[in-house]
């Protein structure tokens, strides 16, 4: 089977429910890396939002679709800007996307309406939700130029 090549956009839509860990009792200033295969986008910070942020975002990533690894993970980072110390991690969620890459191949594209998905801390406990929707769309052969690689966000 060749290699197709399409366009995933996810859209961040809002977190509900994250945990305020901020020592001295501040807000949560949040924002959110998104990761897929070695690609990164970073979200802006919803500042004073707290623990129920909206960003309503949109960020495009590059698919290739077989991969050898069979690894189609979509990484969510949930991160609290701190302007004077190390940013802090609130939790994290991830989203399997092969069936996403599957039917987008097999009708053209597909859409996965915004839907929550559980954000866990390291330890794997529940510490909030995230909503996020999905689209992918075939671009058959694309032109390397178009995708020079990750940007940040003007954030």
């Amino acid at each position: 089977m060749s290699t197709v090549v399409g366009t995933m956009e996810v859209t961040l839509v809002n977190a509900r429910g994250l945990k305020n860990n901020e020592f001295l009792g501040g807000g949560i200033d949040s924002y959110v890396l998104i990761h897929y295969r070695g690609q990164e986008h970073k979200s802006s910070i919803a500042r004073g939002e707290g623990s129920n942020p909206t960003w309503n975002e949109k960020f495009n990533f590059r698919v290739e679709f077989p991969v050898a690894d069979d690894d189609y993970k979509l990484l969510l980072t949930i991160m609290d800007h701190d302007t004077f110390s190390n940013d802090d991690y609130l939790g994290q969620s991830t989203v399997h996307l092969k069936e996403v890459f599957e039917l987008g191949i097999e009708n053209g594209t597909y859409e996965l309406h915004p839907q929550k998905y559980s954000v866990v801390d390291s330890d794997q406990s529940f510490c909030g939700e995230i909503q996020v929707g999905i689209s992918f769309s075939l671009k058959g052969t694309v032109d390397a130029e178009e995708y020079g690689g990750w940007r940040e966000s003007d954030y």
